[in-house]
């Protein structure tokens, strides 16, 4: 399912738009392994008819689950489009692909919400990050360290 607006109807009067659609359904998918799409986006829109285009303006809202890049701490990030706005051309060379009376809004809000994501998921601004203290060691069974094995290496000339 796609977010459309017909047209037609807006010639009589604006439309207005409301619900909730999949990040499946908007083609939304995150190529960062710290930011994961659950939730349905919410979004209140209204599509008016101009002159030569149309204006649709509203809201939108949707709650990804995150983990900070300092301390991997999962943590919910919501990305809010307080002030959604884009103008679509009917006519000219810019004009939007009209199929069916209808103008597909999905790649413009996927675009909007692509841009709110977090580039660096932190949890808190002030996040420290893992806690400090001495590295873990690797259990190699016997108490010398890598180094000392490494001493032990012996390259053979040919």
């Amino acid at each position: 399912m796609s977010l459309k607006v017909n047209i037609v109807n807006l010639q009589k009067k604006p439309e207005h738009l409301s619900g909730e659609i999949t990040p499946e359904e908007l083609g939304l998918e995150s190529h960062d392994e710290l930011v994961h799409f659950s939730e349905p986006v919410h979004y209140t829109l209204t599509a008016d008819r101009l002159d030569k285009g149309i204006l649709v303006q509203g809201s939108a809202e949707i709650w990804l689950d995150c983990e900070c890049i300092r301390c991997l701490k999962p943590f919910v990030f919501t990305v809010v489009l307080d002030a959604f706005a884009v103008h679509l051309p009917v006519e000219g060379k810019e004009a939007v692909e009209i199929i069916e009376d209808c103008i597909d809004l999905t790649p413009y809000l996927r675009e909007d919400i692509l841009l709110g994501l977090p580039q660096h998921p932190l949890c808190r601004s002030d996040c420290e990050g893992l806690p400090k203290g001495k590295p873990p060691q690797a259990n190699t069974g016997s108490k010398s360290s890598i180094w000392s094995e490494l001493d032990n290496l012996k390259f053979r000339k040919d």
